[in-house]
């Protein structure tokens, strides 16, 4: 049985959805009556890019790292979650009992900066918020769950993977990677 990536990350990350995740999938593991497929996605793009959680700031032209500068992030946007869902249920020999992972894009927050100061066309200020700071954060603020999201990225297993490794990259499906769903929001935003 292939191990899944909340395998990895296991319980007590900081965030308590990747508990509940563990949880779920001890259960679906557990038991035979039910079959059942899980989704591996990352992150939304979307999420990537929105302000509050702090990654990328357009604006000011800023890229932060979460742990490491070679820690790693896969990101995936809704829309090619839903599509790539509905080819997995629709795959043939029917996939079941198992963790089926999906990719837009997989990087490096290293080269997350490369990729937007390309995008920007200009340098960008790059800032690292390391295990420390993130873990004071959270011990701060206990109850917000954005620091928890962050302190739970700044990882360097568990919430990447390779994207040639991918279901939508093994069945020659084509996806959206960060810079073009980027592109195509500033398209509609102008």
């Amino acid at each position: 049985m292939q191990q899944s990536h909340y395998d990895v990350v296991g319980r007590g990350s900081g965030q308590p959805v990747f508990d509940e995740q563990s949880d779920v999938r001890d259960m679906l593991r557990g038991q035979s009556a039910t079959r059942w497929i899980i989704v591996s996605t990352g992150i939304f793009t979307s999420f990537l890019f929105e302000p509050a959680f702090g990654l990328v700031d357009l604006q000011g032209a800023k890229v932060r790292a979460l742990g490491s500068w070679d820690n790693r992030l896969t990101v995936t946007t809704s829309e090619d979650i839903g599509r790539l869902t509905a080819s997995i249920l629709a795959h043939k020999p029917p996939i079941q009992n198992e963790v089926v992972y999906v990719a837009g894009d997989t990087f490096s927050y290293a080269q997350l900066a490369e990729k937007m100061q390309h995008y920007l066309g200009r340098p960008v200020t790059r800032e690292l918020w390391d295990m420390d700071w993130l873990r004071a954060e959270v011990a701060a603020h206990p109850d917000d769950g954005i620091r928890k999201y962050r302190l739970a990225f700044a990882r360097d297993t568990g919430v990447a993977w390779d994207k040639d490794r991918t279901f939508n990259a093994l069945q020659g499906i084509e996806v959206t990677d960060a810079i073009a769903w980027l592109k195509h929001q500033q398209r509609h935003v102008a």
